[in-house]
């Protein structure tokens, strides 16, 4: 694809400086990406066009410190007054308007994310998996989910998508810590004669054993992949019983079942199974537990009746949580396509219109086509006079800098010059009218060319999740006095020092 995170990720360079700031703006653009699904190229765009113009005044003397200061609270400003007009999802309408458009306009994957999420609920599990066929289609399955993610990257199968998937593996639940490999090779030499993957999930999994294992994986002698258990203290060892019956595996370290690890004796039967399992860096994706589907509902109908029960609320949540997770399913959406390419590309759509929809979700909507952020940017003028205005003149006055350096960062992704004309009106006139208009969600349609409700068009922009994550790393490259790499293998054959930085 052509987003900005897809370029970023394939960019190196031979200077260890120059590579260090590459990889900054990398890391802007994977943060943006997970949390907003989209705006990944805005991201780059701003972090350059923001340290750039922070280098320049710094250059002529302004205090970094002060003018970090002031991008902070111009940021604060734009966030805020977003938040202000914003207003939550009404229906499946605006989830299906929300994932069309984050898809690029396909209104297939938006209607299919609607349909998910109406089945398995807003805060339910939402995947995209390779389809077998050519059409793209909805499954729905039993599963449950954790957030909790593999113990190491080595774990991965993946590396693109750096995640681990298994499939038909077989399921290994402790409530200790696993350290000594002797007690796991029982184990171990069972999946292996089985030619299946196995998932450890344990309280930790750490010196020995977890070398050990990571040997082995990288070796290709063992397909596994071990994560740490989900929850704190009563709540840990409840998930991990929840998880357990989903499976089918017994928990071995727990005082219940009285059951350890033993390199002597070693019952297969202790080992759970599941259908597939995906699991990235913060969360981990059970698909059809082989667990006992009495033991499942008898689990349900207890935690249901715990809910009713429990008192205080904290612990009500956590148990509503644990039920929904039980009884829940996981949405599977199977992307079809005529070749590898295809189907790779309308994978990367489905999964940035997830995180999109997903984000409008939980933080409400707002009137799109930099309708909302032109509302922002005016209070950002607020904000720099009321600076200029201040007793503290050489602060406030670095602190100013700041907040226009922002204000004319953004400025680009407001109502756009070119867009505007297009639709036959000068992008000065279009910015008056848009902020003498009496509803605050009126913007200019320049397809259409007339005034509409932006609400009925657009959606929460992600360029506000951009400013955030650009400034904060422009202002840390400003604000460094000195970077430290690793010196280059030649470097150290020819016995030279890297120039410091």
């Amino acid at each position: 694809t052509k987003d900005g995170v897809t370029v970023a990720k394939a960019i190196e360079f031979k200077d260890p400086f120059e590579n260090m700031g590459a990889q900054l703006v990398r890391q802007v653009c994977n943060k943006t990406n997970d949390l907003a699904g989209d705006g990944t190229t805005t991201s780059a765009v701003l972090v350059d066009s923001i340290f750039s113009e922070g280098l320049k005044s710094i250059s002529q003397g302004t205090n970094p410190i002060d003018m970090k200061r002031g991008m902070d609270r111009a940021v604060d400003v734009i966030l805020k007054s977003v938040a202000q007009q914003s207003r939550p999802i009404k229906g499946e309408e605006d989830i299906v308007r929300i994932a069309t458009i984050s898809a690029n306009g396909d209104e297939e994957i938006g209607k299919m994310i609607g349909q998910a999420m109406e089945k398995v609920g807003r805060d339910g599990v939402i995947t995209a998996q390779d389809g077998k066929t050519m059409a793209t289609e909805l499954e729905v399955v039993e599963g449950m989910s954790v957030d909790r993610g593999y113990v190491s990257p080595y774990f991965v199968t993946d590396a693109k998508a750096q995640k681990a998937e298994l499939e038909d593996a077989l399921v290994l639940m402790s409530a200790k810590k696993i350290q000594n490999i002797h007690s796991l090779l029982p184990a171990l030499n069972h999946v292996v004669r089985r030619g299946r993957p196995l998932l450890i999930i344990a309280d930790d999994v750490e010196s020995e054993a977890l070398t050990t294992l990571i040997f082995n994986k990288l070796q290709g002698k063992l397909k596994v992949c071990c994560v740490k258990a989900p929850g704190f203290g009563d709540n840990k060892t409840a998930t991990l019983q929840d998880m357990s019956i989903f499976t089918g595996a017994q928990l071995v370290g727990d005082e219940g079942t009285g059951l350890e690890l033993d390199s002597e004796n070693f019952d297969p039967s202790i080992l759970g199974s599941v259908k597939k399992v995906t699991v990235t860096k913060d969360d981990t994706v059970l698909l059809n537990g082989g667990g006992d589907a009495a033991a499942v509902k008898e689990r349900v109908d207890l935690l249901r009746e715990r809910v009713e029960q429990e008192p205080v609320e904290y612990n009500r949540e956590k148990l509503q949580e644990r039920l929904a997770n039980v009884s829940g399913g996981v949405a599977v959406i199977k992307v079809g396509g005529g070749s590898e390419v295809e189907v790779n590309e309308k994978k990367d759509r489905v999964v940035d219109a997830l995180c999109s929809t997903r984000a409008a979700v939980q933080e409400g909507i707002v009137a799109g086509g930099g309708t909302a952020l032109l509302r922002a940017s005016k209070k950002l003028e607020t904000l720099a006079n009321e600076l200029l205005s201040s007793t503290t003149p050489s602060s406030s006055r670095d602190q100013r800098t700041g907040v226009n350096i922002v204000r004319n960062a953004i400025l680009p992704c407001l109502a756009n010059e070119d867009c505007c004309e297009r639709g036959k009106e000068e992008g000065a006139v279009v910015v008056e009218k848009v902020l003498e208009a009496a509803e605050e969600s009126t913007g200019y349609d320049a397809q259409n060319d007339k005034y509409v409700n932006m609400f009925e068009l657009h959606h929460r922009p992600p360029v506000v999740r951009c400013i955030s994550d650009a400034t904060s790393v422009a202002s840390l490259m400003m604000t460094a006095e000195a970077a430290v790499v690793e010196v280059p293998k030649e470097s150290k054959k020819n016995g030279k020092r890297a120039p410091a930085g």
